[in-house]
């Protein structure tokens, strides 16, 4: 369930902090007038993600066991692309990313309604659909027909929008920049297990081959009903039996990946700063 939460938790607070970012500019410029429109595509987004969840989930129960896997398999894999591509581009990203969004909402602002709507659909949709994807792929891996890998997601989701909140209202303030570092780098080690469950899962629907090829079995060390077995798999999908390309699959993910991820940044110029609405409005905010 940890890691479950640790996705609800890092895709809900970046979520979470455009939102704030947003709303926290319009009322500062005195452009409250624009906030239902915000809200909106925030809602449009937030009912496309729930609505794509619900079609992998309900839609895969129709196929055959091999068209599951070899769902499941392919969906796994593209969401650790998703997910890897999404924890490098917050850490090159996050320092301008106020910057960043302040520029689009201006030049939403000026074109009307329609576009604030979709700038905020923008914005947050990619976080929902990136979110729904992993948590299918990740309570798919889980597959012990407990809710706890969803109650886990719902409960990351809480606490992001809670600590959304408490940003907004001054409340809480936290390095964000050693937050996002220390969940990226957890979420890659989850993504590796994702990763290899995935691969797994290919081999169950022949399009892998070594299913009957395990790397080791240590199942009676740590049999997977174990309240430890249990808690390897619901933080890293540990596998007790793993074939050897499901091993190998692994390593090359993740020590590669995580030893980029966690390798000094080299910090290019930021976006330049957009244009203010002017002197005597931002003297008013």
């Amino acid at each position: 369930m940890f890691s479950n939460y640790l996705i609800g938790l890092r895709e809900g607070l970046e979520a979470s902090l455009v939102v704030c970012i947003l709303i926290a500019y319009l009322v500062k410029t005195e452009r409250r007038d624009a906030i239902g429109p915000i809200w909106a595509g925030i809602g449009i987004a937030v009912a496309i993600a729930l609505g794509f969840g619900c079609a992998l989930e309900f839609g895969s129960q129709e196929l055959t066991f091999q068209a599951q896997e070899a769902l499941g398999g392919s969906l796994s894999i593209l969401a650790v692309g998703l997910v890897t591509w999404m924890v490098f581009w917050m850490r090159r990203t996050a320092r301008h990313l106020k910057a960043e969004l302040h520029g689009k909402l201006d030049a939403a602002l000026r074109m009307g309604t329609a576009a604030l709507v979709a700038t905020a659909f923008l914005a947050v949709g990619r976080e929902g659909l990136e979110t729904a994807l992993f948590v299918w792929a990740s309570v798919h891996a889980a597959s012990d027909g407990t809710p706890r890998p969803l109650i886990g997601v719902a409960l990351g989701l809480a606490t992001a929008v809670l600590l959304g909140w408490l940003f907004y209202r001054g409340a809480l303030k936290i390095n964000l920049a050693k937050f996002f570092t220390w969940t990226g780098g957890m979420l890659v080690v989850v993504a590796a297990g994702v990763l290899a469950y995935g691969v797994h899962d290919l081999q169950e629907a022949d399009w892998v081959p070594g299913l009957r090829n395990q790397a080791f079995d240590i199942s009676d060390t740590i049999p997977p009903d174990s309240w430890y077995g249990t808690l390897l798999k619901g933080v890293f999908n540990f596998q007790p039996d793993p074939t050897v390309i499901q091993v190998v699959v692994w390593l090359l993910y993740l020590v590669p990946v995580l030893a980029l991820f966690l390798s000094p940044l080299r910090l290019g110029p930021g976006p330049k700063k957009p244009a203010q609405p002017s002197e005597t409005v931002r003297e008013k905010a």
